[in-house]
């Protein structure tokens, strides 16, 4: 019976998720397996994938072969470079305290740029609303001005038309006796 290590698909439409199996490879997709060993939500940033690494080890040292999805989330997490590690241990090109210090600096390694990709996003998130704000502001200030300009405007267009009716009537009167006199 060849196992693969393989992705199970679940959720809903539009929004899937997986589980990481062990599953026969002659099975369907979404059938049988024989021990589930992690998941994968591709639909957080980064992707979000809980991995027993112990299992996903023992598997792959028994010959289990993943697909090209799961070689990439196992070498995501460090487990075919520990099983590569520990194929030198056996071949004895270095001892098993060599391995697991390799192994533990690359853990430390991804870490950091695993961190410092969130603290990218976050920063990332925080400058764009930031400037978001700045320009909801410059727009609703710009907005301000235009409604203070047009009621100044209308405030002066009502004052100069009930000045000259005030005016129009002390005019007649002089522009009257010089009728009367001409």
């Amino acid at each position: 019976m060849p196992a693969k290590i393989r992705l199970q698909r679940n959720g809903r439409k539009r929004y899937a998720y997986y589980h990481i199996v062990i599953a026969d490879s002659r099975a369907p997709r979404d059938g049988r397996s024989i021990e589930r060993i992690g998941s994968y939500n591709p639909n957080t940033n980064p992707a979000t994938i809980d991995l027993d690494f112990d299992k996903a080890l023992t598997w792959l040292a028994k010959g289990a072969q993943p697909t090209d999805t799961v070689r990439a989330i196992l070498s995501y997490k460090g487990v075919m470079y520990k099983k590569h590690l520990l194929g030198g241990v056996a071949k004895g090109a270095f001892t098993a305290e060599e391995a697991e210090a390799k192994f533990e600096a690359w853990v430390a390694e991804k870490a950091s740029k695993v961190q410092a990709k969130k603290d990218g996003l976050v920063a990332n998130t925080e400058s764009s609303r930031k400037a978001q704000l700045e320009a909801e502001a410059k727009k609703n200030a710009e907005r301000a001005n235009a409604i203070a300009k047009r009621n100044a405007e209308a405030a002066a267009a009502a004052q100069a038309a009930s000045a000259p009716a005030a005016e129009a009537p002390e005019v007649a009167e002089e522009a009257a006796p010089e009728e009367t006199e001409g």
